[in-house]
């Protein structure tokens, strides 16, 4: 068995194919291929499940994957402790749907750089179900994904709480409607509608809302990002936490506002997600602090009667060990009984 076999299969987990885990690797597909067979061999079991559509870690290869980043991690270590500047930098895969990343995500990645100065992050919009799925499958390492009360997170997935609020009106300051203190269900039917697609925690919501009955004019799109420059546009009308709008540019620019919903008392959380494990290597823990940092201090930008965020003392749990799974979130941020400490 040899580090880079290991190496290899890591790599293939985290783009999904052969072909691109050679690119990145700066190696022949066939020689990849060939060093995961032999290791296969050697181990007596299959790590990579080949597809036409590409290569996933199999189950069996899905309960070695901890122990073989564990061997890499403690190789990087050996490295540095001897000077070797070629050190391999892992590149975190983060899933998100968008929501209230530029405001939380953003800082902390840039706190992350600071504090280890190297290795790469690749930032990956995605829809809640395929965020389950790569963080599962290992092609992703940290979640960002919306909730409604009730939405289940599976038990394979430790989950903590970053921000919570209502569902608000999305309008621009110039709507007719912006004169009035809340909005009803019937205001927003009688306006163009400017909805997510299926597969987002607001489609959920909006069907809900409009019980059946939608506006006659709408649009579909993915993530709160287009819905909000569609409402500046004066497409319509959208419906999103208030967390994902309250700090937004074009609000501070005059162009967009909000509105609560009348009688609506619904709350949206948003989450980070990981995989379930003994050990969280030292970056991605490092940006879930960061994350519970800057969700800390989002507060005061919040908008919304029922809006917050989870609290504490991100910084105070640093001495906790990994069976206590590195640190904690605060009892408030714990989406339900079945989920353990978070960082």
């Amino acid at each position: 068995m040899r580090i880079e076999q290991l190496e290899y299969v890591a790599a293939v987990t985290t783009h999904g194919s052969l072909r691109r885990a050679s690119e990145a690797l700066h190696i022949s597909q066939p020689a990849l291929s060939e060093a995961v067979t032999k290791l296969e061999r050697e181990l007596g079991l299959t790590l990579l499940d080949r597809r036409r559509s590409g290569s996933r870690i199999s189950r069996e290869g899905l309960d070695l994957l901890q122990h073989m980043t564990e061997v890499l991690e403690s190789v990087d270590r050996l490295r540095q402790a001897a000077g070797d500047q070629a050190v391999r930098a892992r590149e975190l895969r983060i899933g998100t749907v968008n929501t209230a990343s530029s405001t939380l995500l953003a800082p902390a990645l840039r706190d992350l750089r600071e504090r280890h100065g190297h290795g790469g992050v690749e930032v990956v919009n995605a829809q809640q179900a395929e965020i389950h799925q790569g963080l599962a499958e290992g092609t992703l390492d940290l979640g960002l994904v919306n909730v409604l009360p009730g939405d289940d997170v599976p038990s394979t997935l430790v989950a903590g709480e970053l921000v919570h609020g209502q569902p608000v009106a999305c309008l621009r300051t110039d709507h007719p409607l912006a004169a009035l203190e809340e909005l009803s269900v019937d205001h927003l039917r009688a306006e163009p509608f400017v909805g997510m697609r299926p597969g987002y925690v607001m489609h959920r919501f909006a069907h809900r809302l409009f019980d059946g009955r939608p506006p006659a004019t709408t649009y579909s799109t993915d993530g709160a990002e287009m819905g909000k420059a569609m409402v500046a546009e004066g497409l319509g009308i959208t419906v999103l936490p208030d967390f994902s709008i309250s700090a937004d540019p074009l609000v501070g620019a005059g162009v967009i506002t909000t509105r609560p919903i009348r009688g609506d008392t619904t709350t949206v959380s948003l989450l980070m997600l990981r995989r379930r494990v003994e050990h969280v290597p030292a970056p991605l823990r490092d940006l879930q602090v960061a994350l519970l940092r800057h969700a800390g201090g989002y507060r005061g930008a919040a908008t919304g009667a029922g809006s917050g965020v989870a609290t504490g003392d991100a910084e105070s749990t640093l001495g906790r060990t990994a069976h206590d799974e590195a640190r904690s979130v605060p009892d408030s941020a714990l989406v339900s009984s079945n989920l353990v400490d978070m960082v």
